[in-house]
């Protein structure tokens, strides 16, 4: 009996000795984990559970835990999933199911978060919202803006009009109702008071806020009211003229316009009214979305012939037909407009650069979505990053403007935009470093989205267009 007791007891200590094997429902073994603060990179094993990372090692031990899928990860690169800062999901009720339609691409292209800037389906993009965090559509979290605030008569469908004081109040509960993720103001008729105020009581309410701006305010007014972000470089451009208080009011006064104040704001440009201006924009942490690659694509409307690309044939035809109105516009413009406008689009990409060198925050955003006419969902983003580039940032510098950056616009930062213990499992994984070449961004090999993988070549499938999901593409 004696014997028995000890043998009992020996058994029970073995069994209680042995450590419990580890659960979890993703891990990516021996990846090159690049560090999107530094640039450093090192051989990893990220393990995730429930959508989020849980721990990070140097040796796979793969005895030592249970997994649900397993990714190897070997001569591989592997950093945050690419974020879009600015698209649109918008274009009126008959192109509900084409804007559905795009939302795969984002992920196909690695692109884990986009923010939609602006749209007229806010009812749409809640439920899309629900169900990719679902797992019944494939797509990326969606931050949105829900529609825009503009003046009376606004350009753009579902607009919220705000034409005075109480306007913005119930404008802004409206946001918050919804509930929308950040603000965005449009300048098509938008009243200076109005913006101003706007700015200032989301700022109050502590809501987000981006936006154009008319011209009818200063920049240094709209930094000083709060807002987050500053879409587009002609508003910037207005802030580093010598004249930008006399160019307002020839605005106000009706003497010039939006277009005929471009090629003054130019001339007037001073350096060191351009640097008051960006030390501004830092001190208030306020972001700069360039768009560059969109500028490239509008300025040459008149000289490149895109009707080859392969990527119409996985953009909706409604969406395709919202493209004509730029189109006809650019055809259409004189010599002289034509011009002016390629001159503006080598002008932003200095100026782009010259912000980055100040230290002021870039968002990589894309301007995708209908009437941006050839500036494709999914593959703009990588062809923004390429025109960062092309203008002087580090691959790393570029590659921060994307997920980095956009989690600390937003105040996502403690839940995404580096890989770290806590953070979600939103990763993209390319048979190529990216620091080497930018190009290398397309070149995916697997995304992860929560606690699901993704293969692109598998997405590719339900669109009839195998080249627009090559590498070279």
């Amino acid at each position: 009996m004696k014997k028995v007791f000890v043998l009992l007891l020996i058994l029970i200590t073995i069994s209680c000795s042995k450590k419990e094997k580890e659960q979890y429902d993703i891990v990516i073994s021996d990846v090159n984990l690049i560090d999107i603060e530094d640039g450093s990179i090192a051989t990893k094993t990220v393990f995730t559970r429930q959508g989020k990372i849980v721990k990070i090692v140097s040796v796979d031990s793969s005895e030592n835990y249970f997994f649900k899928e397993k990714i190897d990860g070997k001569d591989k690169f592997m950093l945050p999933g690419f974020w879009d800062n600015h698209i649109h999901l918008r274009g009126g009720d008959s192109l509900i199911n084409e804007n559905r339609n795009l939302l795969p691409l984002f992920i196909a292209n690695g692109i884990t978060t986009v923010r939609d800037a602006g749209g007229d389906l806010t009812t749409s993009v809640l439920q899309w919202k629900k169900e990719i965090k679902n797992n019944t559509l494939i797509g990326p979290t969606i931050y949105t803006s829900g529609p825009k605030l503009d003046g009376a008569n606004a350009t753009w469908a579902g607009s919220i009009v705000v034409e005075s004081k109480g306007d913005v109040i119930k404008a802004l509960d409206s946001l918050q109702k919804i509930p929308s993720d950040f603000v965005k103001i449009y300048d098509s008729r938008i009243s200076r008071d109005n913006y101003l105020e706007i700015l200032k009581q989301a700022s109050r309410r502590g809501i987000i806020s981006s936006g154009h701006m008319p011209f009818t305010i200063e920049l240094n007014e709209a930094v000083d009211s709060g807002i987050g972000a500053i879409e587009h470089l002609y508003y910037i451009l207005k802030g580093c003229s010598a004249n930008e208080k006399e160019i307002t009011q020839a605005i106000i006064n009706k003497k010039v316009g939006f277009w005929s104040a471009m090629d003054g704001l130019i001339a007037t440009y001073n350096d060191t009214t351009a640097q008051k201006t960006f030390k501004s924009l830092i001190d208030h942490n306020t972001y700069v979305v360039p768009t560059l690659h969109i500028g490239n694509v509008l300025s040459y409307l008149d000289e490149v012939d895109h009707t080859n690309d392969p990527y119409l044939k996985i953009i909706g035809k409604g969406i395709i037909k919202t493209y004509q109105g730029r189109i006809k516009r650019a055809l259409n413009a004189s010599d002289e407009a034509k011009k002016s406008r390629k001159e503006l689009n080598t002008f932003f990409k200095g100026l782009t650069k010259s912000l980055h060198d100040s230290g002021v925050g870039l968002l990589a955003g894309s301007d995708s979505g209908a009437y941006n006419s050839y500036t494709y969902s999914g593959i703009s983003l990588h062809q923004e990053l390429e025109s960062l580039v092309d203008v002087g940032l580090t691959t790393l510098e570029t590659l921060q403007t994307s997920a980095y950056n956009g989690s600390k616009y937003l105040n996502k930062d403690s839940l995404s935009g580096t890989i770290d213990i806590g953070k979600v499992s939103d990763l993209v994984i390319l048979h190529s470093n990216p620091l080497e070449d930018i190009k290398n961004t397309r070149n995916i090999y697997r995304v992860i989205k929560g606690n699901q993988i993704y293969d692109p070549q598998e997405i590719a499938k339900q669109y009839d267009c195998l080249e627009c999901f090559t590498f070279e593409n």
